[in-house]
């Protein structure tokens, strides 16, 4: 059965056969979900075409339609249902919301646009917008070993009650084992148990840390993702609780295992919570592979 009806790629017309390319038109056709690819272009040019006269930038989306063109009539040879669009709009992440709201894709695909530190202090990227704002599951692909993916992660946590309470780690799992049976990948649930959290946590209530306190915290945990695991039939060799900083443990886990997609939650944030950025965002700049970013259950989609 197919886990993929509608798949939306953005494309970069600054790339052309991108890593999100060779993802997406893998996904579409082995799934046999309908493609639409579309690239988008600051009118401004502060975020798309800085410098470029308006005629060099009309003469530069044309050449990039007709390559996109050309490139969908090859892939409606393979039998790929897919439509394509580029276009200079006023504001690409609303332009993008906007499609997503219209299209209602099953995944929004797009490639990871790694900027310097320095930058993202004083502008947020695109790909953390994504993060953030979009309501569907989004997949940032950086570079792809192979079209299809061979071993995709879920990363849970257990210990927060917000994605108990949201349903977000039941989310994420059926996001990655329907990613997984789609192409035939191992699948594999990760927590990272972050020990010190327990620590800090007490600390601020005032208390007085008992003995075997955090131990009897992680034995708690440790019961709730193998009740979990056991809930979606991941067998125990897939089953990794690692204790650890998330951002280290799933870079490290990522990289050891060769890990081609990791599936984790995205939540929407707050206050300094928003401004210091999420785990997933984090991840983005530290992960040797893509991920894919689940939101908790939005009425109407």
């Amino acid at each position: 059965m197919s886990q993929y009806q509608r798949l939306f790629l953005i494309s970069d017309p600054a790339m052309r056969h991108s890593a999100a390319l060779q993802r997406a038109v893998a996904l579409a056709g082995i799934s046999g979900a309908a493609l639409h690819i579309a690239a988008f272009v600051e009118a401004s040019g502060t975020l798309g075409l800085p410098g470029m006269s308006e005629h060099a930038r009309e003469n530069y989306l044309q050449e990039h339609q007709k390559w996109l063109k050309d490139e969908a009539e090859q892939l409606r040879a393979q039998g790929i249902n897919v439509t394509t669009e580029v276009a200079s709009v006023n504001n690409v992440l609303q332009e993008i919301l906007l499609h997503v709201t219209e299209m209602q894709p099953d995944l929004l695909i797009k490639d990871v646009q790694r900027e310097p530190a320095l930058k993202r202090a004083f502008i947020t990227p695109l790909d953390s917008h994504l993060l953030r704002e979009c309501p569907v599951p989004v997949h940032l692909v950086s570079e792809v070993r192979c079209p299809l993916p061979r071993v995709v992660v879920a990363a849970v946590d257990p210990s927060q009650p917000e994605m108990q309470t949201s349903g977000l780690n039941d989310r994420i799992i059926e996001a990655a084992n329907g990613l997984a049976l789609q192409c035939d990948a191992e699948l594999h649930l990760l927590h990272a148990y972050d020990q010190s959290q327990t620590h800090l946590a007490d600390a601020g209530a005032g208390a007085v840390t008992l003995p075997g306190f955090a131990s009897d915290v992680r034995r708690s945990l440790h019961k709730s993702f193998i009740t979990l695991a056991e809930r979606y039939g991941v067998p125990p060799e897939r089953q990794h609780f690692i204790l650890g900083l998330p951002v280290k443990v799933i870079a490290d886990f990522a990289a050891h295992n060769q890990a081609d997609v990791i599936v984790m939650g995205s939540m929407h944030r707050k206050g300094l919570d928003k401004l210091i950025g999420s785990t997933t965002e984090h991840l983005l700049y530290h992960v040797p592979c893509s991920i894919l970013a689940i939101k908790p259950q939005v009425a109407g989609l």
